[in-house]
């Protein structure tokens, strides 16, 4: 079975994305084509960028560093959720990125992005040279939830049967990808 790494890219107090990415969290449960490694950026608390050598070499010397890059090593796929911010993406989510190289190799990514009118797709746009250079495969489905606040009942995320559907179809695709991508890593 794959294992899918689930990303909250957001670490604002008061956040939506942590309701969001229990629903996805919730929706991989049902799906069952995964085991699920569950990463909250704001308690995985990485420091700003602080290794001393280029990350695609591998020579960390810090155990946040280590640990992260065992987690993500591990993994076969990846959901962000993530925020858009001033038309680009979460700098927790490009910090997290750019701690490590050769793990995101050849494994594919699909997005919950979040938003006002725009659902956060100029944020995940701002990320796709990010991914290019790190060697990610990005999904065709991503759910894209414009003004997401409308979502919210009480502190859970409350989707439509659209974004339950299009999580479903990337969920599938993600499996797929997954299996297909193996042999390139």
């Amino acid at each position: 079975m794959a294992r899918l790494m689930i990303v909250v890219g957001s670490v604002r107090p008061g956040r939506i994305g942590i309701a969001v990415a229990q629903w996805v969290r919730e929706a991989v449960e049902r799906h069952g084509g995964f085991e699920i490694d569950f990463v909250d950026l704001q308690e995985l608390a990485l420091p700003f960028m602080d290794e001393p050598v280029h990350p695609r070499l591998r020579q960390y010397t810090h155990e946040h560093t280590i640990a992260w890059s065992a987690r993500v090593d591990a993994a076969d796929a990846f959901v962000f959720v993530t925020p858009e911010y001033n038309y680009s993406y979460s700098p927790a989510l490009k910090n997290a990125l750019d701690y490590l190289h050769q793990e995101w190799w050849r494994k594919p990514v699909g997005f919950v992005s979040y938003g006002g009118a725009s659902a956060g797709t100029r944020g995940v746009a701002s990320l796709m040279p990010v991914l290019g250079a790190l060697g990610l495969v990005r999904t065709g489905a991503n759910v894209e939830l414009p003004f997401v606040t409308s979502y919210i009942v009480g502190d859970r995320f409350v989707p439509q049967e659209k974004e339950a559907a299009i999580l479903e179809h990337e969920l599938d695709e993600l499996a797929g990808l997954a299996e297909g991508l193996r042999p390139l890593r």
